[in-house]
């Protein structure tokens, strides 16, 4: 998994990295210029090949001095550049100013510090056709929302844009966007073409509006070695699936693969758990087991073949159904309903224990001692624990909660709020902040789903599944996937997976099913379709 680095942690690899000798600043910063310059061209190779205008708008720190080397870069590539800088050079870090002077010495710099200024730039700027922005404005460490001038400016581009600049890149961040949560700090930034960052990505810009705002996201490596980064203070992408995965073992049988037990509601409630049964018995659970009442069984018998059945009408019944050791993950939640018996299974699902006694030379031995099952707890089981603290208080370190932002809002309701206030300073909130304090206050692992997926044990231990640029999966925005989802990471607790391995490859290969699929997708053929992402993952 590859690890993101909030704006904190990677202003101090760098500087750890020029204290050390290994490299200057001057050296990172030309290093990211000419990444800016070749990630262009590769992205429209048209570029390369012709003479185009730019315009560069440098900031008054270290990503206005990475906007000077881009300017000295394309000039000296033949191209017409004009230069923008909001600040006073006297100011400007020492490395962006030995930039701004070597600029100097190729062309002129047109500062900009009141909204006459800003009106006289536009003109400057609009006068011609067919260019290439370069915002080199604020990167990662923006800490307000953008006001006077710059404000000014930014908004009356944000209305000609389309009619002078055909290209609109970002350094490290669109001016404006916190570089750790994804959320715009005011009314701009306006959406880029390509974001251009370094040495790793910002998570940022893989949440909230992030993705939106970025464009096209471009990593360029600028020679950084990578740190050690302490597991709680570390975010992480999902990006390829856990080892485990694979079936190993040729001796095995079906109860080495583990056995999944699926609560369902009462009749004609029966469908999300189906869905989620399937997905449990594709991903690879060895047994598939749907709990119902009894009333309800003819109707999951004619929709079910390989997977199971057992009446449970009560939680007295769902005690004896998990008397059966063979038992070793519960999905709790899809279709099971708000009432009394939906309350009720959900307390003995979070607080039965084996009731299998030991006998002879077993009694007392470590291993039978009474354990919490694995628990996958979504939809129904949610706002059931929303509404019952002493539920709430049951919840283990076995447990993986699933909530989307209204479950998530009914659970945590002060830490949505915190969430859904509008920024006004960096770095604002995020939903990596969120799932984190929701997953130590739960005592367990958090899914908090999304296209910005984010996963969160009570360690602090995090990761984001995104499905954004190229893994875009839009077609999951349907009915019964998120008890699929479930289902997956019901059938990887029963393989024997942890529940933040099981809830961070759930959530990967999820979205794998739907690109592999694409339009079309509704839920049912989620778990159709990964034999074919297995197979192309070799497993």
């Amino acid at each position: 998994m590859t690890e993101l680095l909030t704006a904190a942690q990677m202003r101090a690899i760098e500087q750890a990295a020029i204290a050390s000798g290994e490299v200057t600043g001057l050296e990172l910063m030309e290093r990211a210029g000419r990444g800016v310059v070749e990630a262009i061209f590769e992205e429209w190779p048209e570029l390369r090949a012709t003479s185009h205008r730019a315009v560069v708008l440098c900031g008054p720190g270290n990503n206005g001095g990475d906007g000077f080397v881009v300017a000295r870069l394309l000039q000296e590539w033949g191209w017409e550049v004009e230069v923008f800088l909001y600040g006073v050079p006297e100011r400007m870090p020492p490395d962006a100013r030995v930039n701004y002077e070597r600029w100097r010495g190729m062309g002129e710099v047109t500062s900009f510090s009141t909204e006459k200024d800003a009106e006289d730039a536009l003109f400057h700027i609009s006068k011609a056709d067919d260019q290439v922005l370069i915002d080199a404005l604020f990167g990662t460490g923006v800490s307000r929302p953008l006001e006077g001038a710059i404000a000014k400016l930014l908004r009356s581009l944000d209305d000609t844009l389309d009619e002078s600049v055909s290209w609109y890149v970002a350094v490290d961040t669109p001016s404006g966007m916190c570089a750790d949560s994804g959320k715009a700090l005011g009314k701009w930034p306006r959406k880029a073409d390509l974001t251009v960052t370094f040495h790793r990505s910002k998570p940022g810009h893989l949440l909230a509006d992030g993705p939106r705002l970025c464009g096209k996201l471009v990593v360029c490596d600028i020679g950084l070695r990578p740190v050690v980064i302490p597991v709680g203070d570390r975010t992480t992408v999902v990006e390829t699936v856990h080892p485990m995965l694979r079936k190993a073992r040729v001796d095995a049988h079906k109860y080495s693969h583990g056995h999944a037990l699926i609560l369902s509601g009462p009749s004609g409630r029966g469908g999300a758990a189906r869905l989620a049964a399937r997905g449990a018995l594709r991903i690879g659970a060895g047994v598939v087991t749907v709990g119902c009442p009894p009333d309800a069984i003819p109707e999951n018998a004619a929709r079910l073949d390989a997977v199971m059945l057992r009446g449970v009408a009560d939680g007295l019944a769902l005690e004896e159904v998990l008397a059966d050791t063979r038992i070793n993950a519960l999905c709790v939640g899809p279709g099971l309903g708000l009432d009394a018996p939906g309350r009720e299974l959900l307390g003995v699902a979070l607080t039965c224990r084996s009731k299998a006694r030991p006998t002879g030379a077993n009694v007392g031995r470590a291993s039978d001692r009474q354990t919490p099952p694995n628990l996958v707890l979504d939809a129904d089981a949610l706002t059931i624990l929303s509404q019952n603290p002493d539920l709430f208080d049951a919840l283990h370190e076995r447990c993986v909660l699933t909530p989307h932002a209204g479950e998530f809002a009914r659970l945590f309701p002060d830490i949505a709020e915190k969430l859904a206030a509008p920024a006004t300073k960096g770095p604002a909130f995020s939903k990596v902040d969120a799932t984190r304090e929701a997953a130590k206050r739960a005592g367990c692992v958090v899914l908090y789903k999304g296209p910005d997926t984010v996963i969160a044990d009570p360690s602090g231990r995090c990761a984001i599944n995104s499905a954004h640029y190229d893994r875009a999966a839009p077609w999951l925005a349907t009915a019964g996937s998120g008890d699929v989802l479930a289902g997956f990471i019901t059938g990887l607790l029963a393989r024997g997976f942890t529940a933040f391995d099981a809830a961070c490859t759930g959530a990967w290969l999820h979205v794998e099913c739907a690109l592999s699929f694409g339009p079309g997708l509704i839920a049912e053929d989620l778990p159709e379709e990964l034999p074919k992402v297995f197979r192309a993952l070799g497993i």
